[in-house]
């Protein structure tokens, strides 16, 4: 007769990871974008809506204490060359930052991959079905301040934020999948993000608090995936076939 388990000695079988298709991941992404473009088409529809949004979050932010974006942007837009610079790191980062964390976890962290992916899904899904309900001008179109660049979208779409909101998941993955003491250094990128946001007129103070509002909404229903053993990548427990997360 085969000897049962003393209950709570059995160990839990390694869990096995199987990277999802990269075809797949890919034509997610199109998708994604091309929901993003069909939402920004439609938001453009309600300038009245989305300016009338724009003002009543101003004035939440007066009654927050919050700081004003105009000082920022004021000082911001008397410099051609801080105008450049904020700019391009502002357009130069945010993309490439992201899709270097994907690829990273995909190659690496397959499970952790699953994880952040499916946040940013979340994160993305729930920003344009506020766009679509909530339309908000940017603060450069109803004061009319900000550097005036040329390279930022005139959408209706300007809160929720979709570059702070992949900045924090950024953050979030790097700190959740690394063990580095310094990992909490990474929450400075969707700090600095913001107050780039902000300086160009492209979004207020309150998407911070907004966007960290998402973030814990999309982690309640995302399950972190347990950390692998100190010095164990994901990759290594496909030797063990015995339960496979996929995406």
């Amino acid at each position: 007769m085969a000897s049962s388990p003393r209950a709570g000695g059995q160990a839990k079988a390694p869990v096995a990871v199987s990277r999802p298709s990269p075809i797949r991941e890919l034509l997610l992404a199109a998708g994604l974008f091309l929901a993003y473009e069909l939402d920004g088409w439609a938001v453009e529809g309600s300038p009245g809506a989305a300016h009338r949004n724009a003002h009543d979050v101003r004035h939440l932010e007066r009654i927050l204490r919050l700081p004003d974006e105009e000082t920022l942007q004021r000082g911001l837009s008397h410099s051609d060359p801080l105008v450049h610079a904020v700019t391009t790191c502002y357009a130069a980062v945010h993309v490439p930052a992201t899709v270097v964390l994907l690829v990273w976890m995909y190659r690496r962290h397959p499970a952790r991959y699953v994880w952040i992916r499916r946040a940013l899904t979340g994160l993305a899904g729930v920003a344009l079905v506020l766009h679509l309900l909530l339309p908000m001008a940017p603060p450069r179109m109803p004061a009319g301040t900000g550097p005036a660049t040329g390279t930022l979208p005139d959408d209706y779409g300007a809160m929720p934020s979709l570059y702070v909101g992949c900045a924090v998941a950024v953050a979030v993955g790097l700190i959740v999948t690394t063990r580095s003491r310094l990992r909490w250094l990474w929450l400075l990128h969707p700090l600095l993000t913001l107050l780039l946001v902000v300086a160009t007129a492209a979004d207020y103070w309150l998407d911070g608090i907004v966007t960290c509002a998402r973030i814990g909404a999309v982690l309640l229903f995302v399950r972190v995936p347990a950390p692998a053993s100190p010095g164990t990548p994901d990759r290594r427990a496909r030797r063990h076939p015995l339960t496979r997360v996929r995406g």
